[in-house]
């Protein structure tokens, strides 16, 4: 009876394979024995996900210590000292250096990391090159490097993180791509969600979801809000306030405060969205810009931060509007233009949810995924 080869998946975050994974989790495990390597209290997570792939629970911390990455390592190795692994893939950074380390240690064959983002793109003296050299020592230690987005490889190219030989991207770019049944236009959902928050179906809005940091521009946004809002203009703020935030954010738009909606994190991200006129990413620095694809499907054009990342999620003038990142001013500009002009965002709308379904959906990018490791493992050993 042939054998199914054995593949691993690695990563620091449970919400990574919440959010990313599940549907490349089912599809390759029609194909290969696979197991799964994550930070959780709850190995069955997966189960309750429908899915029966093993689960082996390492404590991956996202921040750097010596100790705790030290014990990680090594239970890391053992594993894939046991477990003779024909691929090992990771994704995050943290668990990208971990793996890779253990992986090239045990002569795994195959190595391969995804990165979706790079920490140190904002950051400058000792700590990004610090981070930037753990990001180049995972490269080197891959024997196949993968990005999310075309303008990510070429950043990562030209900072001589990688070669133009090693790094590639699967499809046209993101991670999982953008499940189409679920991200759709739903009317009764903008209306429950506006009923909840008090905005009128004619009122104006501008949606936020995701993290709430500094890197994601949140304070440049604040502002231009307060600089350009009208009377029927609302911000929608949806995502776990990481940083303490939101009292800043509140205290920034004082002048149209009432204006200002913060519902916190989202188990159905749809939901909110779905009460959008436009989506709001004002990003410092992103690895593709998912969300962006997702509010794409449901036909909300983007106002977004001319990235690397992000120009690979927008198509500018086509299916939103970009701005230079942190510039208040401009992004207030962009913010009257789209309020204005009815015509310009159905239009935006319209062409971004033809381009998010044709190139984006989940499952081409999981066709892309399969097509991938049908390449580099042979999903049968006789």
């Amino acid at each position: 009876m042939p054998l199914k080869p054995k593949i691993c998946f690695i990563t620091a975050s449970e919400l990574t394979v919440r959010s990313f994974l599940l549907d490349q989790l089912a599809a390759l495990s029609q194909r290969y024995d696979v197991t799964l390597i994550v930070n959780t209290d709850n190995p069955n997570f997966l189960r309750e996900a429908g899915l029966t792939i093993r689960v082996l629970p390492v404590q991956i911390e996202r921040k750097i210590s010596v100790w705790r990455d030290g014990v990680a390592l090594l239970q890391l190795v053992r594993i894939f000292s046991r477990e003779h692994f024909a691929a090992v893939h990771s994704v995050t950074p943290k668990a990208g250096l971990l793996a890779m380390l253990a992986a090239a240690m045990c002569r795994v064959p195959v190595r391969i990391h995804t990165f979706t983002g790079q920490v140190w793109a904002t950051r400058s003296g000792l700590a990004r090159l610090v981070l930037k050299t753990l990001d180049t020592v995972t490269a080197r230690l891959t024997t196949h490097l993968l990005t999310d987005s075309d303008s990510q490889r070429q950043f990562l190219i030209d900072e001589r993180v990688t070669s133009a030989e090693k790094a590639r991207v699967l499809g046209h770019g993101s991670i999982s791509g953008v499940d189409i049944a679920r991200f759709v236009p739903n009317v009764q959902h903008r209306q429950a969600v506006r009923e909840q928050l008090d905005i009128a179906d004619t009122d104006l809005v501008f949606v936020y979801l995701g993290r709430l940091n500094v890197d994601k521009g949140l304070l440049d946004l604040a502002a231009a809000f307060a600089l350009a809002a009208q009377p029927n203009w609302h911000w929608l703020i949806v995502g776990p306030d990481e940083a303490d935030m939101m009292p800043v954010i509140m205290a920034q738009c004082q002048a149209v405060v009432a204006q200002v909606h913060f519902v916190g994190r989202s188990h159905a991200p749809e939901v909110e969205m779905a009460a959008a006129d436009v989506f709001c990413l004002p990003s410092y620095r992103e690895g593709f810009g998912t969300v962006l694809i997702e509010a794409a499907a449901m036909g909300i054009p983007a106002l977004a931060s001319r990235i690397y990342g992000i120009t690979d999620a927008v198509v500018e003038g086509e299916t939103g509007l970009l701005h230079t990142a942190k510039a208040v001013n401009e992004i207030a500009e962009k913010m009257r233009l789209l309020a204005t002009d009815a015509e310009l965002r159905k239009r935006l709308g319209e062409q971004a949810m033809q381009r998010a379904r044709r190139g984006f959906s989940q499952a081409y990018v999981t066709g892309e995924v399969v097509a991938f490791y049908a390449r580099v493992v042979p999903a049968v050993i006789r």
